[in-house]
């Protein structure tokens, strides 16, 4: 065989073995994020305070909500998506711990990224949570807040500014810590 036909074997037989890999790997993921992403630790996370990023998301009741709608109450705002277990874990915790706090001036907001859609309303029908929900189709929030990993709480006091971020499933007590340390401020 010629250096030419050799220079060829070696060269396109890595490349197709490699094509075959991520292809095999996308089609076994159905094209989801698998274990990437997801954040299976838990605690707080030191931020500097700045304006929260003004957002506007469409719910799944098909209304909308801005983040300055909510001006006033303190805000946590949640990214999740239906196929990681720590938010499916989490998701009776949020809802529960939302209705101790129905009549304080407080907003939780669900914004789901990286997700298929349809998999992100039949998550919001089995867990129903009575706090607002919607898909950040496009990334863009996620973006603006600098998400790195799933679930990752923010909270926003009540003057528009990010205070605290949590990142991995939160428990019921270390909600209520935060929830009650901002509502004193």
């Amino acid at each position: 065989m010629s250096k030419r036909g050799w220079l060829f074997l070696t060269t396109i037989f890595p490349v197709v073995g490699f094509i075959a890999i991520l292809a095999w790997a996308s089609l076994s993921s159905d094209g989801s994020p698998t274990g990437i992403g997801v954040n299976t630790g838990s605690g707080k996370i030191d931020i500097e305070s700045t304006p929260a990023p003004e957002f506007k998301i469409t719910l799944s009741n098909s209304e909308t909500l801005s983040l300055s709608d909510l001006q006033g109450k303190v805000v946590l705002i949640d990214f999740w998506a239906s196929w990681c277990a720590p938010c499916r874990h989490e998701a009776n915790i949020l809802a529960e711990t939302y209705l101790e706090y129905a009549n304080q001036p407080i907003e939780f907001v669900g914004i789901n990224i990286w997700d298929h859609q349809q998999a992100a309303l039949d998550h919001l029908q089995e867990f129903d949570p009575a706090y607002p929900n919607g898909i950040d189709v496009g990334g863009k929030i996620g973006i603006e807040y600098g998400v790195s990993g799933i679930p990752e709480k923010y909270f926003v006091d009540p003057n528009g500014q990010l205070s605290r971020k949590y990142i991995g499933p939160i428990q019921a007590n270390a909600l209520r810590e935060i929830i009650s340390d901002l509502m004193a401020n």
